[in-house]
C-alpha cells in the first residue's frame, strides 16, 4: 500500500485524530505533516500570542510521534504545491486532513482537493474540531441558526459520536523519510522574547490538555455553574487553547464529563455539567455563524450597523491596550491578557463593553487586538464574541446595555483579588474603594500610596457621559436607518 501523508492543522493531537486514524486503517506508511502557510490564511495568519503556542503545540507532537517510531515533517509555503512536493518524494497515494471551518481555508481546501482528486490522489478530509459540523444543522424553514437557544436545543437531538481512541505502539513509517525545516525555521517564537509570562502560565500540547480536562472535571466541573464568573477564582477549564489547536477535541470533553456524571444518555444531569456543556455549545454556534456568515469577521451580521459612527482615539486604544483605563476591573483584565495570553470570560465582556461603548471605539479595533495577544485567538470565537459586545451579531447583547465597571467589579470580584493580582498599585486600598479609586478620600489614596495620574491614571472618561455618548450614538444611527427606510 502506497504511503499516507496526514496534514495536520487545528488538531494537533493523537487521540481522536479521524485523518490520521483513516489513513493508519489504509495500511501503508504514514508521513505526519505540517505547513505553514500565512498566505492561505488570509487576512488570519496567527498572531503573536497564538504563534507562541503554535510553536510549542508543534514541539509536542513531534516528540509524541517520535515516542511512537515516527515524526512530524514540517513544512513552509503554499500549501498545495508542498503537499505535491512531498507527495512526488514519498509516492503517497493519499492525502488526508481534518477540517477547518474559516471562509479563506475552506475555499483553499475546496480548490486542493479538486486538483488532487483530478490528480489521481486520494484526498479525504474528516471532522476533528467541532460536534456538529455547520452545513449539517439548519432550522426548520432550512436556514442556519441566529439565536443560540434554539441552536442549542436543536443540536441536542442530535447524536454525539464518541471519541477515537488510537492504540498504542509504533506508527508505520516510510523506508526513508522526506526533508523537514527545523521548528526554529518557522520563526514562531517572538524576537525579542516577551512570552516570559505566556511559558510561566501554560504548557501547550496534547498531554497537557488531557491533564487540565481531568482536573477540571475531577475537581471544577460541579461548581462550575456558581464560580464560573469570578475571575478570582480557578472556575473555568482554561481548555480555550488547547480547543483552538487541536490538542484535544468537543468529542473527548463531552465523553469526559458525561464519565464524571456517570451519566449514559446524551446529556449528563448535573447543573455544572450542563452548564460547562453549553459554553461547548456556545463554542459550536460561534463556527456556525462564521461558516453561513463569512462576511462577519469584518462586517456585522446586523447590516443596521454598518453605519454606526465609531469614533477615533489613538491615544484611548493605547490606553485600552495597556490596562491603563482608570477602571480597575478593565485594566486588570488587559493586563492578565498582556502578560497571560488569556483573559477570563467575564472580563473578556466586561472590557469588550468598555471599549464600544464607554469610549466608542470599534469592535474590529479590540478584535484585532485580542487575535495579536490572546492564546486562543479563534476567528470564529473572537467574531461572535465582538459583535455580541457591539450588538451587532447574532443573538447579541442590545447596544444600549452598557455594562457598569464598577457595579461590575464589585459584584464578580467582591473581595477584590482579582484586581489586586493584576494591578498591584491599588493593592493597598481597602475593597469598598477598590472599583473606584477617583471616589475615595485623598487620605485613603495616600494610605495605600495611590496617586491619580501619578502611578495610577484618572478614568480615561467619566462613566455617566460615556453611557450618554453611547445611547446618542445609537439613537442616530435608528435615526439614519429609519430616515433610510421612509
Amino acid at each position: 500500500m502506497s504511503a499516507c501523508l496526514v496534514w495536520f492543522r487545528h488538531d494537533l493531537r493523537l487521540q481522536d485524530n479521524p485523518a490520521l486514524a483513516a489513513a493508519l486503517a489504509r495500511g501503508g506508511p504514514v508521513v505526519p505533516v505540517y505547513i505553514l502557510d500565512e498566505a492561505g490564511e488570509a487576512d488570519w495568519a496567527p498572531g503573536g500570542a497564538s504563534r507562541w503556542w503554535l510553536h510549542h503545540s508543534l514541539a509536542a507532537l513531534e516528540a509524541e510521534l517520535r515516542s511512537r517510531g515516527s515524526r512530524l515533517i514540517l513544512a513552509r509555503g503554499e500549501a498545495g504545491a508542498v503537499l505535491r512536493s512531498l507527495g512526488q518524494q514519498t509516492g503517497a497515494g493519499a492525502i488526508h486532513w481534518n477540517r477547518r471551518y474559516e471562509p479563506a481555508v475552506i475555499a483553499r481546501d475546496r480548490e486542493l482537493k479538486a486538483a488532487l482528486v483530478t490528480a489521481g490522489v486520494e484526498a479525504k478530509s474528516f471532522n476533528a474540531g467541532l460536534l456538529f459540523e455547520p452545513h449539517t444543522v439548519r432550522n426548520k424553514a432550512g436556514r442556519p441558526f441566529q439565536v443560540f437557544t434554539p441552536y442549542w436545543r436543536h443540536c441536542l437531538t442530535l447524536p454525539v459520536e464518541p471519541p477515537g481512541r488510537l492504540r498504542p505502539g509504533p506508527l508505520p513509517a516510510p523506508a526513508t523519510w522526506p526533508g523537514s525545516l527545523p521548528l526554529d525555521a518557522l520563526a514562531l517564537q517572538p524576537r525579542p522574547d516577551w512570552a516570559g509570562g505566556l511559558a510561566a502560565h501554560w504548557q501547550p500540547g496534547e498531554a497537557a490538555a488531557g491533564k487540565r480536562l481531568r482536573r477540571f472535571v475531577e475537581q471544577a466541573s460541579a461548581g462550575y455553574a456558581d464560580r464560573r464568573d469570578f475571575p478570582a477564582l480557578a472556575g473555568t477549564s482554561a481548555l480555550s487553547p488547547h480547543l483552538h489547536f487541536g490538542e484535544i477535541g468537543p468529542r473527548q470533553i463531552w465523553a469526559a464529563v458525561q464519565v464524571l456524571s456517570g451519566d449514559s444518555g446524551v446529556f449528563p444531569p448535573s447543573r455544572g455539567a450542563q452548564v460547562f456543556l453549553t459554553e461547548v455549545g456556545w463554542r459550536e454556534f460561534a463556527h456556525h455563524l462564521l461558516f453561513h456568515f463569512p462576511q462577519t469577521p469584518r462586517e456585522p451580521l446586523r447590516r443596521e450597523f454598518a453605519g454606526f459612527p465609531w469614533r477615533s482615539d489613538a491615544a484611548q486604544g493605547r490606553a485600552w491596550q495597556q490596562g491603563r483605563t482608570g477602571y480597575p476591573i478593565v485594566d486588570a483584565g488587559l493586563r492578565q491578557l498582556w502578560q497571560t495570553g488569556w483573559m477570563h470570560n467575564r472580563v473578556r465582556m466586561i472590557v469588550a463593553s468598555f471599549l464600544v461603548k464607554h469610549l466608542r471605539l470599534s469592535w474590529q479595533e479590540g478584535a484585532a487586538w485580542f487575535w495579536d495577544t490572546l492564546v486562543d485567538a479563534d476567528l470564529a470565537a473572537n467574531t461572535l464574541g465582538w459583535q455580541w459586545a457591539a450588538g451587532c451579531g447574532a443573538d447579541a447583547a442590545p447596544y444600549f446595555r452598557i455594562f457598569n465597571p464598577m457595579l461590575q467589579g464589585r459584584k464578580f470580584d467582591p473581595e477584590g483579588s482579582y484586581v489586586r493580582q493584576w494591578v498591584p498599585e491599588l493593592a493597598g486600598l481597602p475593597v469598598e474603594n477598590l472599583h473606584e479609586p477617583w471616589a475615595a478620600a485623598p487620605e485613603v489614596l495616600a494610605a495605600a500610596g495611590v496617586s491619580l495620574g501619578e502611578n495610577y491614571p484618572a478614568p480615561l472618561v467619566d462613566h455617566a457621559q460615556a453611557r450618554v455618548g453611547a445611547l446618542a450614538a445609537l439613537a442616530s444611527l435608528r435615526k439614519v436607518a429609519g430616515n433610510r427606510d421612509k
